[in-house]
């Protein structure tokens, strides 16, 4: 997606040389890298959510700051039939949108907006489908194609949403990025202008801040919503600031022209906890660093050849080169922050011997060729995917698997794993909801062969238990499904689980009320900036 918003003259002057003033109400976060798009129903990663969802967009449900909680948005309430399959959400009255050089919205909030924002993605009839190229990939990936039976307007304020299934995960589901709320005034408008992809690339939105503008790989500018609907942000400026070098960023931070950073080099980790002039905040993550094998591609069909490379890898070496500490051994694809998962599983140990046997079981004594792919991205769950890859190709040689590092841009290296080219390779996932589902349907159910699951495991009793587990209500009930689906995750390994890691935000001095989303993100509202 190319993204072509111009900056004013007045902020060029601003932004001279690269170097933001840190003013008081002005705060710089300074990224690694640029969105992959502004429009979060078109995209599935992070990155792109912190500079478009997180700042501009609000849902009908939200989650409390640093919580897995949901609360009332854009929904104030909302009331589901005895049989679970209907909800009936009451609108929030007087939320007003944000404006630009291309719309100044004639009503607030209401309905059409929350019909318009589900039926895009639903209805491939719906005029906006097929603008900017749409796939939807969080959509589809949550089944939600499957799971809406319809979404209808009973008035001006009122929207009822009716499944065709009951599901125990719809409500947190709702609070997620992908379902973000859109104008459909705002796209009416486009589209009679011939114009329809700028509702992608110029968002508005009702949230806390308003996106004044974006320079390619440069920098990305919001202003305060002053009409927010739950009272304007303490800041009036918003800049991300794109740095991709770690050093670069800390540097950065530290001359006072960062006010935060991302995805800081783990090395400087240390130095960052003595620095008086930073905060380090930290968080254990829900996410999960893996090895996805393409178990419909041989070797790695072998489920011997699976579990042998898993026995392969020293694990604790990695946690110590690659996350300087800052993370822990991966034995379930769940982490351990979040509830249903099996602690009661071993996991595979680090035992090269037994890799060799399996190996030899399998039918392949001598070892083999492959290749491993690197993503060639930091996420919050690998703070240096090359390093790890370098390790485990190590490990894989002292059993006899020779391997080759190979890496792609990143939109082809997402573009071509989907299309199962892939070998084996590095990725990462956080997840989205506070729910076990959010992990275990998106990167192992066999709908989502193609899209998420890029083992393109496919197995149904699997299958059958997740099915199963999101048609109840009762926790317990579904944390002892949850349990046995890992049980056959880990027999089957279509990953090497290898790490979850603590998310790290560095924050200048000035920096108050930062709280650290348990999904990774970076939502400002909330926060304070003193002199």
């Amino acid at each position: 997606m190319k993204l072509n918003a111009k900056l004013s003259i007045a902020t060029a002057t601003l932004l001279l040389s690269g170097v933001v003033q840190a003013e008081h109400k002005t705060f710089v976060n300074c990224v690694s890298r640029s969105p992959s798009g502004f429009s979060p129903a078109l995209v599935m990663e992070g990155i792109s959510y912190n500079a478009s969802s997180q700042q501009v967009y609000n849902r009908l449900v939200e989650f409390k700051r640093g919580s897995t909680e949901i609360e009332p948005a854009l929904a104030e309430s909302w009331t589901v039939s005895e049989d679970g399959l209907t909800y009936t959400f009451k609108l929030r009255k007087g939320v007003k949108f944000h404006s630009n050089k291309y719309f100044k919205p004639s009503r607030e909030f209401n309905a059409d907006d929350v019909i318009f924002s589900f039926l895009r993605q639903l209805d491939k009839n719906h005029p906006y489908h097929n603008v900017s190229k749409a796939t939807y990939p969080y959509f589809n990936v949550m089944k939600f194609p499957q799971l809406l039976k319809s979404v209808e307007k009973v008035n001006d304020h009122t929207v009822k949403i009716t499944l065709n299934k009951q599901d125990a995960t719809f409500i947190a589901s709702l609070g997620m990025d992908f379902i973000s709320i859109y104008s459909a005034e705002y796209a009416d408008k486009l589209l009679k202008a011939g114009t329809p992809e700028i509702l992608d690339t110029t968002p508005i939105g009702t949230g806390p801040f308003v996106f004044s503008g974006y320079q390619l790989d440069q920098r990305i500018r919001f202003l305060a919503h002053k009409d927010y609907w739950n009272g304007k942000a303490d800041i009036d400026r918003l800049i991300f600031d794109i740095v991709p070098d770690a050093t670069t960023r800390y540097a950065k931070l530290r001359a006072g022209t960062c006010d935060m950073i991302d995805f800081p080099n783990p090395a400087d980790l240390e130095k960052m906890k003595t620095d008086p002039k930073i905060n380090l905040l930290s968080q254990e993550g829900l996410n999960i660093a893996y090895i996805a094998f393409n178990t419909e591609k041989a070797p790695f069909d072998n489920i011997k050849v699976r579990q042998a490379l898993n026995y392969a890898v020293d694990k604790n070496t990695i946690i110590d080169a690659v996350y300087r500490g800052a993370g822990v051994v991966a034995k379930n694809p769940l982490p351990p922050t979040i509830w249903g998962y099996n602690n009661s599983i071993t996991g595979y140990e680090y035992n090269p011997e037994k890799a060799k046997a399996l190996l030899k079981e399998a039918g392949f004594e001598n070892g083999f060729e492959t290749n491993i792919w690197v993503q060639p991205v930091v996420r919050a769950s690998n703070p240096n995917p090359r390093r790890m890859a370098e390790l485990i190709q190590g490990d894989w040689e002292k059993v006899g698997v020779k391997t080759k590092l190979v890496t792609y841009e990143w939109g082809d290296y997402i573009k071509r794993t989907k299309a199962g080219e892939l070998t084996a390779g590095t990725y990462g996932w956080s997840g989205d909801n506070g729910d076990p589902d959010n992990f275990l349907s998106p990167l192992f159910g066999s709908a989502n062969i193609g899209n998420s699951n890029y083992a393109r495991f496919n197995n149904p009793e699997f299958d059958a238990l997740l099915e199963k587990a999101v048609g109840l209500s009762d926790k317990a009930e579904r944390t002892k499904i949850y349990e046995q689906a890992q049980v056959i995750l880990n027999e089957q390994a279509p990953w090497i689980n290898v790490a979850h890691s603590i998310n790290f935000a560095p924050t200048s001095k000035r920096v108050r009320d930062f709280k650290q989303s348990p999904f990774g993100y970076s939502y400002f509202y909330g926060t304070k900036i003193i002199d």
